[in-house]
């Protein structure tokens, strides 16, 4: 079985090392009014490592921050993106770039790359990376939505859930929530039962207007940690501040 290790960058980059395959998701490496980490970059754009791909689970620019990646050198990096944003990594010469809609797969070498549902204020995508008896669920952003029991029925042995979870809400009008909560986030575990699960997206924040105008947040990784042992005792929840690495264990009797 290959070594499996995440390390958190900031909100929902990280990067996922499998058997040597290193997966960075979601990148957003600046800042502009209105959209701010709240936590410094564990890993700095400039001291990223070489990368087997880029995984993106939709087109918002907290997600999928193509100005600030393209100094990424390895324009030929294969990246995995929803069906429909392609361009805007093509515009600043990243070639080999692949859409992909929910169910759809791609190789990365001894790994593959499963697209799967996802939904929130813009479509979206989540992905499994199955390889080398190993599976991780990036979650994106998401809502908890009754389509993602269907990853649980295909992968029944789910090593790792990278989740969202600060219930983003757009507000007052709309009043729509986004993203998942805390406590939606260990409802899916509950469903996935990942052996080890690690919240994301939750130290974002709009800043000050924007977060007393238009944006409502709903849960902590603090939360997600409770919950986690209320709805999913199965699973551990880690929280990992950024830069730290979690490195999962194998499974019991699976060499």
């Amino acid at each position: 079985m290959a070594s499996l290790t995440l390390t958190r960058i900031a909100h929902s980059t990280t990067l996922i090392e499998v058997g040597g395959q290193i997966i960075l998701t979601d990148p957003w490496f600046s800042e502009k009014w209105g959209y701010y980490h709240g936590e410094p970059y564990g890993v700095a754009l400039a001291d990223l490592p070489k990368l087997a791909a880029v995984i993106v689970s939709h087109g918002h620019y907290d997600h999928y921050d193509m100005r600030a990646f393209q100094a990424y050198p390895d324009k030929a990096v294969p990246m995995f993106v929803k069906r429909g944003i392609a361009r805007a990594a093509r515009e600043v010469g990243f070639t080999n770039v692949t859409e992909m809609d929910a169910w759809e797969q791609a190789g990365v070498g001894p790994l593959t790359l499963t697209a799967a549902p996802g939904k929130h204020a813009v479509p979206e995508i989540t992905f499994v990376i199955e390889g080398q008896g190993r599976v991780v669920y990036f979650g994106g952003d998401t809502l908890l939505i009754p389509e993602l029991t269907t990853i649980a029925a295909r992968y029944p042995q789910i090593d790792l859930a990278i989740l969202a979870v600060n219930g983003l809400r757009l507000r007052p009008l709309l009043n729509r929530q986004v993203v998942m909560d805390a406590d939606e986030a260990a409802r899916l575990c509950a469903i996935l039962k990942p052996r080890y699960a690690v919240p994301s997206h939750y130290a974002f924040t709009g800043g000050p207007i924007q977060d007393h105008l238009l944006l409502g947040y709903a849960g902590t990784p603090e939360e997600f940690v409770a919950a986690t042992a209320r709805h999913a005792p199965q699973t551990i929840a880690r929280i990992l501040a950024p830069g730290e690495p979690l490195t999962i264990p194998e499974r019991a009797g699976v060499a």
